[in-house]
């Protein structure tokens, strides 16, 4: 009975054991299960599909790779918003990054008056140093603001070429922005006037390294006209031009159209400046020209407002008369009009005149008639100062009767000669003629406008100017190709020697060394470099030091002379490519030279033909050589 009653006891603490730990079981898989759907449904809400859930007991694990630390950190914190943080296993990857490429280093370089700026991001290989020296030795140790930062990356393909050209081309711009990244270099400057544009243009693109990109932007100020002029003609053999000005190039294209239209010829060109009287000078101008054109032949002026037109002797009244009064009507505010049609004269009167002449060689002379001696010594020493004391020659005479602005008129007449590069200027009591030619495509603007200012209004003059390229002193400079044939020719009369033994150029060979100075004034920025050769008597060495000595003698004697030497190179190469045999007296004199020669980028098939080859004479032949004497 009493073991009965124990069995019975067991038997119950056993099924309740037992109901108790299927209970415990069931509610740990209710409560993994509620939190893994919990968590997975809020991923999924999130779009957050690449994270896997698994529930383990009361501890929720997360693993898949997130795509960066971002999604990985909003994984954990959307599953702690269903289960307590403390619960979730982060188990998760991270998709790897790729490296961080390298920043883009560029410059932005500016300079004016108040010093030089640079800022931007430059490699550490990049010798900052050196490059603050190089602009502080062209603004001043105090005006250079330096904004610079460093990145330790290595230099990309091009950039030490582009940051050393920037640097380069800013110590010819004083007032510039340079911008320089790898392989390329933009430049946006203001230059002193058109002829300044085009030779710093040609130096800047000469200068640029191969494979280079380099964009120019170089401005040149628009000119100041005062008096605004503008002058047209149309007579029997020509139609045109003797000065244009424009405010816009709009009105430029306008006026040259009215001129095209007239029987002027398509290269017209108009010059664009500042000191336009009326916003309305291209309405104006317009009209003036088709109203000589109604006429048939004369000439239309401008002087700011002030216009003057004369019509051909022979224009029928009834049609001047009818086209002026038309063009006086339909002029715009502020324009007055100065009409004239010239009576018929008798050919044979033979108006008094003056006539100046100036010969390509630059000789001047003065002919016919002035008003007095005290006008004959003005006019003469002022042609001898704008030509020369030496070159101008004085014969004109003495008369009565010459109108009262004759000695205005005969300076005016000398001042526009002196433009020309050769021509002819006629003074009459009705007119000033200019003709000739010049190397300045502006002349004869700048001619009719010094006329109008001077001779005042309604007076007439004529201006036949022609252009020639060959006489323009930018479009006129050598190629540095003319510039070693011309040396090439010096050196072929003339041998540059030296004193026996020395590096000190003999006396005979000073005229050579002028004559070359003075090819080289015209040439300008030439990369040159000065070539220094001995023969092979006496040791290397010494014969490699003789030859480097002659050729910094050369360069120096060029200094002496004033030529701009900063892109020559002097250079010896002792024994090194010998012209002729050193078995004999004649060859070794040929191998004792200087040479001259253009620096190029890259070795050249034909550089043989493009040295120029000078003898160096030394005169030492009764030197005996041996293993310590030099040949040179």
């Amino acid at each position: 009975m009493r073991l009965s009653a124990l069995l019975i006891i067991a038997m119950t603490f056993t099924a309740a054991a037992t109901v108790s730990l299927v209970a415990a079981n069931f509610s740990v898989t209710l409560i993994e299960e509620n939190s893994e759907i919990g968590v997975r449904d809020a991923l999924d809400a999130k779009e957050m599909t690449w994270a896997e859930v698994q529930a383990d007991g009361l501890q929720v694990t997360l693993s898949g790779t997130a795509p960066d630390e971002v999604a990985r950190f909003n994984a954990l914190s959307t599953a702690g918003t269903i289960v307590d943080a403390a619960r979730v296993i982060d188990q998760m990857d991270v998709t790897a990054q790729a490296a961080i490429a390298a920043p883009k280093f560029s410059v932005e370089i500016l300079r004016n008056d108040s010093g030089v700026s640079i800022i931007g991001l430059i490699p550490t290989t990049t010798d900052r140093d050196a490059a603050i020296d190089r602009f502080q030795s062209i603004a001043g140790q105090d005006h250079v603001a330096d904004l610079l930062e460093s990145a330790n990356y290595p230099a990309p393909d091009g950039w030490e070429d582009a940051f050393g050209f920037a640097i380069s081309a800013m110590e010819k711009l004083p007032r510039a922005k340079v911008s320089a990244e790898a392989g390329r270099v933009a430049i946006t400057a203001i230059s002193d006037s058109a002829e300044a544009k085009a030779r710093l243009e040609n130096q800047l693109k000469r200068a640029a390294p191969p494979g280079l990109v380099v964009t120019l932007e170089i401005a040149a100020p628009r000119p100041v006209i005062t008096p605004f002029t503008l002058r047209f003609q149309i007579e029997e053999d020509s139609t045109g031009f003797d000065a244009c000005s424009a405010d816009t190039e709009q009105a430029s294209a306008r006026i040259l159209k009215a001129a095209v239209a007239a029987g002027a010829p398509g290269s017209a060109r108009c010059t664009v400046g500042l000191g336009v009287p009326s916003p309305r000078w291209s309405e104006a101008v317009e009209k003036a020209i088709g109203a000589l054109s109604k006429i048939g032949g004369g000439s239309v002026s401008f002087a700011d407002a002030d216009i003057s037109l004369i019509a051909a002797e022979g224009t029928e009244r009834a049609v001047f008369d009818r086209v002026v009064g038309e063009l006086e009507n339909a002029l715009p505010d502020v324009f007055a009009l100065n009409a004239r049609l010239p009576q018929t004269v008798d050919p044979d009167a033979g108006p008094p005149e003056f006539v100046a002449t100036l010969s390509p060689e630059g000789q001047v002379q003065l002919r016919g008639r002035l008003t007095d001696d005290a006008l004959r010594e003005l006019a003469d020493s002022y042609a001898k100062a704008s030509f020369g004391s030496d070159k101008v020659y004085t014969a004109a005479r003495i008369v009565d009767d010459l109108p009262a602005d004759w000695p205005t008129r005969v300076l005016s007449a000398l001042d526009a000669l002196s433009k020309l590069a050769n021509g002819t200027v006629i003074v009459t009591p009705d007119s000033v003629s200019v003709a000739g030619n010049t190397g300045n495509p502006d002349a004869s603007t700048q001619i009719a406008t010094l006329l109008a200012g001077k001779l005042g209004e309604g007076k007439d003059y004529e201006v036949k100017v022609a252009y020639q390229e060959k006489l323009d002193p930018v479009l006129g400079l050598p190629t540095p190709q003319e510039c070693e044939a011309e040396i090439g020719k010096v050196v072929a009369k003339g041998k540059i020697n030296f004193e026996p033994g020395s590096a000190t150029i003999d006396a005979s060979a000073l005229g050579t060394m002028d004559q070359i100075a003075e090819i080289l004034q015209d040439c300008r920025d030439i990369a040159l470099e000065v070539q220094g050769y001995t023969d092979s008597q006496g040791r290397e060495e010494m014969n490699l030091a003789l030859s480097q000595s002659r050729a910094q003698s050369v360069l120096n004697e060029l200094r002496a002379r004033r030529v701009i030497t900063g892109s020559f190179v002097a250079k010896g190469y002792g024994e090194e490519s010998p012209v002729a045999s050193n078995d004999t007296e004649e060859g070794r004199e040929a191998n004792r030279r200087i040479e001259f020669k253009l620096i190029t980028e890259g070795p050249s098939e034909d550089s043989d033909e493009t040295a120029l080859e000078n003898g160096a004479d030394t005169g030492d032949t009764d030197t005996p050589s041996d293993q310590t004497q030099e040949g040179n």
